[in-house]
């Protein structure tokens, strides 16, 4: 073999390449409500390898725990969690937060600004631990274990079981909430007098009584803009038929604090039922907290309309009744991870529409809580047998959560809670014509207008 033949046989010499990965985790630990374990102990249920172990996990959390080169996110349901992976010369960076423009103000921070964008963001799926694991380029797309899967249809179908579970779910939620905070501190409802928020506050006020804590520290805010709307009136009518008039509030607002495109670059999104649900929860919370600088403690309703699949189907045509009883948490989560249409920058269903509550009312400086949001709570709405209630019947899914609710909520506190037509927060709220006046705007405008918040 000549000198040429040997050199030529021998291997490439190839440059091992080693890269150091970071992950940068801005949720602050304070703001994780966990209620049965310290916040070391809920991150070591992520590194489990049965992800069931999350499901212990009580309270609302985004999470997040490291073991080598693989990261661990998982979150409840009632929050948002995103991250974003850039690269880096040294190895890949992973920035996590709750908020898009938190990320960006990181990345410029960084150096690393021209590798944003607000759809390059990704949203940590609800019931799902996600699994990233930071390996350099290219990295790995995420795995997704999940960490709650309901069996679906089990209970019988009588209605009086139903709502009995249903509430009785509900209650356990409410108590521990209550019992993991300083029974001193006020409380307030979101409170429209429809189903869901009734149901809350009806709840909420049983168990004040059961853990011999004083109902005063409990009121009942219903926004009313220019003075107008339904639920004022729905609202005042509902105290009265449970004799509880004494805890409602009324927050009055002018219609020109309902401002859409604020609410965008609060909640970060730019689906208009959400802009609009978001947009008076913004002027409600506003009202209440200039009454009352220093109320923390808030709970609402919402979850409810999706754990009992109260939506009108006809408005969305992508939709049928069979699809909407036969797939598992369809309103809680969208279509699925694994689905053509599932958003990695928003998640679906509710899982999205979370930050609608959430992003307001951090904004505001309230800490909220919604029961119908919390497993236990969703495992009972999922062993609803809906195709044999509803009989392909929308008018039959459409009655079935008032009527679970006002059984479940007889039997709890021995009091028919009054049930009137479903409608949404924003259209009771507010007059029909202030309603066309602020949320005039097209589709394209709430998207243009998202798109542009973090425009370079």
């Amino acid at each position: 073999m000549t000198q040429t033949e040997a050199s030529r046989a021998k291997p490439a010499t190839e440059l091992k390449y080693t890269p150091v990965a970071s992950v940068i985790n801005l949720i602050e630990p304070d703001s994780q409500q966990i209620w049965n374990m310290d916040l070391d102990a809920a991150e070591r249920c992520l590194l489990s390898n049965q992800p069931g172990d999350v499901l212990g996990i009580a309270g609302s959390f985004a999470l997040l725990a490291r073991d080598g080169e693989q990261v661990r996110m998982a979150r409840s349901l009632d929050r948002p969690m995103r991250y974003f992976l850039a690269k880096a010369e040294a190895g890949p960076v992973l920035i996590v937060a709750d908020r898009i423009d938190a990320i960006r103000r990181c990345l410029e921070a960084k150096g690393y600004e021209d590798q944003f964008h607000p759809t390059y963001s990704r949203m940590i799926p609800a019931h799902h631990v996600t699994t990233i694991r930071l390996v350099g380029c290219p990295d790995p797309n995420p795995v997704y274990r999940r960490f709650f899967d309901p069996p679906r249809a089990t209970l019988p179908a009588d209605l009086d079981v139903i709502g009995e579970q249903y509430v009785s779910a509900l209650a356990r939620e409410v108590r521990a909430w209550l019992t993991a905070h300083d029974d001193k501190q006020p409380i307030g409802v979101l409170f429209s007098g429809g189903a869901d928020s009734g149901a809350t506050l009806m709840t909420i006020y049983h168990q004040l009584l059961e853990l011999g804590h004083s109902p005063s520290r409990l009121k009942a805010f219903t926004l009313a803009v220019d003075g107008e709307g339904d639920d004022a009136t729905q609202a005042r009518e509902f105290l009265r038929r449970v004799d509880l008039e004494m805890l409602g509030e009324t927050i009055e607002v002018s219609s020109s604090e309902l401002d859409p495109l604020a609410a965008i670059e609060v909640i970060e999104d730019y689906k208009p039922l959400d802009v609009e649900c978001a947009t008076v929860a913004m002027a409600l919370l506003a009202g209440i907290r200039r009454r009352y600088p220093e109320w923390r403690l808030l709970a609402d309703g919402d979850g409810g309309d999706e754990n009992l699949k109260d939506y009108p189907i006809e408005e969305n045509p992508e939709l049928t009744i069979r699809s909407v009883v036969n797939n598992s948490m369809l309103y809680q989560e969208g279509w699925g991870v694994d689905a053509i249409k599932h958003s990695l920058t928003f998640s679906g269903g509710f899982s999205r529409g979370c930050v609608r509550t959430f992003a307001p009312a951090r904004h505001l400086g309230f800490a909220g809580f919604s029961p119908f949001t919390r497993p236990s709570v969703i495992r009972v709405a999922e062993a609803i047998p809906f195709a044999e209630l509803t009989e392909g019947d929308h008018q039959k899914l459409y009655a079935l959560k008032g009527e679970v609710l006002r059984r479940g909520i007889a039997k709890l506190t021995g009091i028919d809670m009054p049930v009137f037509p479903k409608r949404r927060f924003q259209h009771g709220a507010a007059s029909e014509t202030t309603i066309a006046e602020r949320f005039g705007a097209a589709p394209n405008v709430y998207r243009q207008h998202f798109l542009q918040l973090n425009d370079g």
